[in-house]
């Protein structure tokens, strides 16, 4: 589509500890996403590192985006064609943050801290993030609200009020069996509520399988879903759940 900008979104497995496997999944979705021309990618929350609310685990996988090692993330990135959006546990200062990242070519061109942190799960070890940055793409203005974020009107509301015409929301729902069956058609509901308060289009991308029961904790389930919701709030791509793969849209310039 001409005057459009085309989103990917990818509903991946959950790979917890192992940064080098989950950027090895990215960039075999950023190939297969090169051929159908798509400009941005976006990957669950704390796709990189995993998501395990411990000391230490965060100590072990959590991300300096200064440092060495991150370079080393980026440099592997740098052959993208798309701007790559992605969620990674960050430390700074003594702090940790649950964060996206924006990266183009290689680079950081910014990054979202999560603002709403689940109490208190989140809150007891993680700091929150404290505003909404908006990004371009070709042209088209976008935000960020991270999974528990969209469950507060006021996060997609402050992106609209930027001007964007985009709301990327990377999750990760690996949560406990009966919750999961409760929530796995609830999101798009809650995706539904922020698209008809605020006129964006909306991109989710989840993670999806099973953690069996092990020393982390009980058996986790993550439907998704991965979907992209028209300004409309109608479904217009939708990865079946608990089935890994990408969509796409294609988003008019405004």
């Amino acid at each position: 589509m001409k005057n459009a900008v085309r989103i990917g979104a990818c509903q991946t497995p959950e790979i917890i500890g192992d940064s080098a496997a989950a950027l090895g999944c990215m960039l075999q979705f950023a190939k297969e996403a090169e051929g159908k021309e798509v400009d941005l990618l976006l990957f669950p929350e704390c796709f990189l590192t995993g998501y395990i609310l411990t000391e230490e685990y965060l100590e072990e996988n959590a991300f300096d985006f200064a440092s060495e090692e991150f370079a080393k993330i980026l440099e592997r990135l740098a052959g993208v064609k798309q701007i790559v959006v992605f969620g990674a546990m960050e430390k700074e200062s003594g702090k940790y943050f649950n964060s996206a990242v924006v990266v183009e070519k290689g680079e950081i061109v910014g990054a979202y801290r999560k603002v709403h942190l689940i109490n208190p799960n989140e809150t007891a070890l993680i700091a929150a993030g404290e505003d909404f940055p908006a990004f371009e793409v070709k042209g088209l203005r976008y935000g960020i609200n991270i999974c528990y974020d969209t469950q507060f009107a006021e996060a997609a509301g402050v992106v609209a009020e930027q001007g964007a015409q985009l709301l990327l929301s990377p999750a990760q729902n690996m949560i406990r069996r009966g919750n999961a069956e409760k929530w796995k058609d609830k999101h798009s509901e809650v995706c539904a509520e922020r698209v008809k308060e605020t006129g964006l289009w909306f991109v989710r991308s989840d993670v999806t399988g099973v953690r069996p029961a092990d020393e982390k904790g009980v058996e986790r389930v993550a439907y998704g879903p991965t979907l992209a919701m028209n300004p409309k709030a109608e479904i217009v791509a939708r990865v079946p759940l608990m089935t890994e793969g990408m969509i796409t849209v294609d988003i008019p310039l405004a």
